[in-house]
């Protein structure tokens, strides 16, 4: 099989394509011919040597694959050989040939597009569980969404809008504006020249929005939740805000992480909010069947036509290197995926070549 893997910390260049021994499923696992891989912002912070959960250099990154189970482990009957399924990896994602528990290989419904089908299982579950499960949204509830065009920020518009939310808000480039309100968003901010604090408050009459997604970090925690109203939620689910940029750089990294509150348990039972915090890939390892479940209740709304991934950029697995410089630059529209139909690239390879 081929993977893509990270030697150590660096630019989007140092990826490599490298040749490996197709992996053999152990018991209670399936073996998936991966059909795609979805990208993710958490690829290009590990692949600074950023993210606390990564392993050590080298590793293969990726988090989520589509694709057709082509052998079982011992004891396991299902899903069986042929099946198309979804699943989330501990890493190892960027690979032809994955295995992974047998239950959480989840099949995709008849109708669903299996290249399409790696764009789901990150952004629709960390969405999911941010305004379902943890924010409990409501019919006429108001949200705020930040980076609104990312894979997450589309998937929650999509689920708010599904769940009767009344005004929804979103931060994104103005050059996305237009297409987010094609999808539905109601208010688009322009993170660049707006202060999207103020302009919630203007939305709003003054009374702030009942849940926020913020993946931003840094001082955007605090504003987010001073944008609450009273009993509002805050979601918090990433720290995009201590990468600026190709490589690692300390004083974004120092920025970002000094600049987050402190929560106050006086001052969230005084105001009725709430704070969380998700990591979808913790939650994976402790709650896998909690993981299924919601995983189910997601896919079938989108057999149904009701959520729609939207994928923004397919590269093959050789041009691993231009999927994580489209996140960089902030300039995806969706999801981006890795194309393994095609790996096109020899082993040893650089993944930019």
């Amino acid at each position: 099989m081929k993977q893509v893997w990270i030697p150590r910390a660096g630019r989007a260049e140092v990826l490599e394509v490298r040749e490996a021994p197709d992996p053999t499923p152990g018991p209670g696992e399936v073996r998936v011919a991966v059909r795609a891989a979805g990208v993710n912002f958490a690829d290009v912070v590990a692949r600074q040597g950023l993210y606390l959960d990564a392993p050590k250099f080298p590793f293969v990154p990726g988090y989520e694959v589509s694709g057709t189970v082509d052998a079982l482990g011992p004891g396991v009957t299902a899903p069986a050989v042929g099946t198309p399924v979804i699943a989330l990896t501990r890493f190892g994602g960027y690979s032809t040939r994955v295995c992974v528990p047998a239950r959480q290989a989840v099949p995709l419904p008849a109708g669903v597009d299996l290249l399409a089908g790696a764009a789901i299982p990150v952004t629709f579950l960390t969405a999911w569980h941010s305004l379902v499960v943890l924010g409990n949204l409501r019919p006429g509830e108001r949200v705020l969404v930040h980076a609104a065009a990312g894979g997450v920020g589309l998937s929650a518009l999509q689920i708010a809008k599904l769940r009767g939310a009344g005004l929804v808000a979103g931060t994104a480039g103005p050059s996305k504006h237009e297409r987010l309100r094609a999808l539905g968003l109601d208010a688009p901010i322009d993170y660049y020249k707006q202060d999207f604090e103020a302009e919630v408050k203007r939305l709003t009459d003054g009374k702030g929005v009942h849940v926020v997604l913020d993946a931003v970090g840094g001082r955007s925690f605090q504003r987010s939740y001073d944008a609450l109203a009273p009993g509002g939620r805050l979601v918090m689910f990433g720290a995009s805000t201590i990468t600026s940029g190709p490589k690692r750089n300390l004083w974004s990294v120092a920025k970002g992480l000094f600049g987050m509150p402190k929560f106050k348990p006086v001052d969230l039972m005084m105001a009725n909010k709430g704070v969380f915090g998700v990591n979808m890939l913790h939650m994976a390892d402790d709650e896998p069947d909690l993981i299924v479940d919601e995983l189910g209740a997601i896919l079938g709304h989108v057999a149904a036509g009701a959520l729609k991934p939207v994928v923004d950029l397919v590269v093959p697995l050789a041009g691993a290197a231009e999927a994580h410089k489209r996140l960089e630059s902030h300039g995806n529209f969706g999801k981006v995926l890795l194309d393994m139909a095609d790996p096109s690239a020899p082993a040893g390879a650089p993944a930019g070549a």
